[in-house]
C-alpha cells in the first residue's frame, strides 16, 4: 500500500509540479492496471498455484481412475465374452445331444412299433385260426345234430316195431348181453 501512496503523492506532485492523484479515466487506466495486475500477480500466485495444483490432482486422481474403471471393464469384457463362448459351445453339444437322443428315440419308437405289428399281426393270425376252429368245430356240430335228426326221421319211417325190436336184440347181442 506504501507504493500506491507514493504513486498517488507523485502524481499530485507532477500536476502541480509534481507527483500527485490523477483522476481522469483514459490517462491512468494502463497504470491503474498495471498495478492491479501486479498486484494480483503477487498475491493470487499462490492461491492460483494451489488452486491449479489441487485442480490438476484432481484431474490426473480422475484419468487415473477412469484408467482403472477401463482396464475392469476391458477384462470383464473379455471375461463376458469368454461365457458367451462357453454357453455358446455348451449350447451347441447340447443341441447335438438332443438330436442323438431324438433319433435313438425315434429309431426306438420304429423298432417298437414293428414288434406291436408283428405282434398285432400273430394274434390276428392266432384269432382267425381259433375263430375257424370254433366255426369248424360249429359247423360239425350242427352237422351231426342235423344228421342224427335226419337218421332218426328216416329210422322213424322205415322201421316198424318189429324191425326196431330185432335191432335192438342185435345190438344187445353185439355188446355181449343175452335176452
Amino acid at each position: 500500500m506504501g507504493t500506491f501512496w507514493l504513486l498517488a503523492s507523485a502524481h499530485e506532485a507532477a500536476s502541480e509540479g509534481g507527483f500527485g492523484l490523477n483522476l481522469d479515466f483514459f490517462e491512468t487506466n494502463v497504470i491503474n492496471l498495471a498495478i492491479v495486475i501486479g498486484l494480483l500477480f503477487y498475491l493470487g500466485q499462490k492461491v492460483l498455484g494451489n488452486i491449479l495444483a489441487q485442480r490438476r490432482a484432481e484431474i490426473e486422481e480422475a484419468i487415473a481412475d477412469a484408467e482403472r474403471r477401463q482396464k475392469e471393464a476391458a477384462a470383464q469384457l473379455a471375461d463376458r465374452e469368454q461365457k458367451l463362448a462357453q454357453a455358446q459351445a455348451q449350447a451347441e453339444q447340447i443341441k447335438a445331444q438332443a438330436a442323438q437322443q431324438a433319433e435313438k428315440a425315434r429309431e426306438a419308437i420304429l423298432a417298437q412299433a414293428e414288434k406291436d405289428l408283428e405282434r398285432l399281426k400273430a394274434e390276428a393270425g392266432k384269432d382267425l385260426s381259433a375263430a375257424q376252429e370254433r366255426a369248424i368245430a360249429e359247423l360239425r356240430q350242427r352237422v351231426t345234430v342235423m344228421a342224427l335228426e335226419r337218421a332218426e326221421s328216416q329210422l322213424k319211417t322205415q322201421l316198424d316195431e318189429g324191425k326196431q325190436q330185432k335191432l335192438i336184440d342185435n345190438s344187445i347181442a353185439m355188446l355181449g348181453g343175452s335176452r
